[in-house]
């Protein structure tokens, strides 16, 4: 098979139903791939030589930060592998060249804990005065996101996925299905989260048993992330916070507030379900930036008279 349209296609039912990857990896591959086609202008497979690849990728260093370079690289060595592994060419030309570029560090945002208890605060005074029956509800739903997020470091596309038979309020053991279907285990080990966890359970029982999902809106219907985004921009308006704070950032306020505990990088990894210990290295930086900050506010040293 030489056409190039076609065989996509055809790859990314491959990666669909064969390779059972996720759906946002998918549309990431598609457009990805179909950013090639369009700008090198290939109709045929048998057209892409060494020499094409390593000029898209000089156009791509000129359009696109490293990271999204990186990404578009690495749908197009799939791409390359999957036509290796049908026969369809006798020599991968990513074969041919050398890609090595140096790629920015870029430290993850976290949320400063005491804004995150304000914000926090902010939810649980909300949940306290609330006029109405439907006003509580939601707020309690809420702050049990919230808590969950900073409390297990889970992604907001595992929180939203998260089905009821997941996760076992007696034992206080949530299993997480992550990229790649990767399974891990994480306990709620803080007393008030499993408690407004099981505040929560009791309250949207009806709800969550209609649709299998954990979190639920009142009308039985599963959480968005694009719901959590507008819900954390409701109470940083409220709580006064200027931070812009995003779902992922408890993530990264997670990883990072457990390495400045001492805790072994290695658990951390396990807990983030990271593949490599190389991803969760990141938070390392974040820790020296902390490092760096002590060491210069807080030694005795700056308070010598000398």
């Amino acid at each position: 098979m030489d056409n190039l349209q076609v065989t996509i296609n055809n790859y990314l039912e491959f990666c669909q139903l064969q390779k059972r990857l996720d759906s946002k990896t998918i549309k990431a591959y598609k457009i990805d791939l179909k950013q090639f086609t369009t700008e090198t202008s290939l109709t045929n497979i048998s057209e892409i030589t060494p020499h094409i690849l390593e000029k898209y990728i000089e156009t791509l260093h000129i359009n696109h930060k490293p990271k999204t370079v990186k990404r578009k690289i690495a749908s197009l060595k799939a791409f390359f592998k999957y036509l290796e592994y049908k026969d369809y060419i006798e020599t991968n030309p990513f074969n041919k060249i050398q890609i090595k570029f140096r790629e920015p560090i870029i430290l993850p945002k976290t949320i400063p804990l005491h804004i995150l208890e304000k914000l926090l605060s902010t939810i649980y005074k909300e949940y306290s005065n609330a006029k109405t029956n439907y006003q509580k509800r939601k707020t309690l739903c809420d702050i049990a996101i919230i808590e969950l997020l900073f409390a297990t470091g889970m992604r907001i596309s595992e929180l939203c996925s998260l089905k009821s038979e997941n996760i076992d309020l007696i034992d206080r053991n949530i299993l997480i299905y992550g990229k790649g279907s990767k399974e891990r285990h994480i306990h709620i080990g803080n007393q008030d989260v499993y408690e407004i966890l099981n505040k929560y359970y009791n309250e949207y029982q009806s709800e969550i048993s209609q649709c299998n999902f954990f979190f639920v809106n009142q009308s039985s219907k599963p959480i968005t992330d694009q719901y959590v985004r507008r819900m954390i921009r409701k109470y940083c308006a409220l709580a006064s916070i200027d931070l812009h704070i995003t779902p992922h950032m408890f993530r990264h306020t997670f990883a990072t507030s457990l390495l400045e505990a001492d805790v072994d990088i290695r658990y951390i990894q396990e807990m983030l379900g990271h593949s490599s210990i190389n991803i969760t290295q990141i938070y390392t930086h974040v820790a020296i930036s902390k490092q760096v900050d002590i060491l210069t506010t807080k030694h005795p040293r700056k308070n010598f008279n000398i």
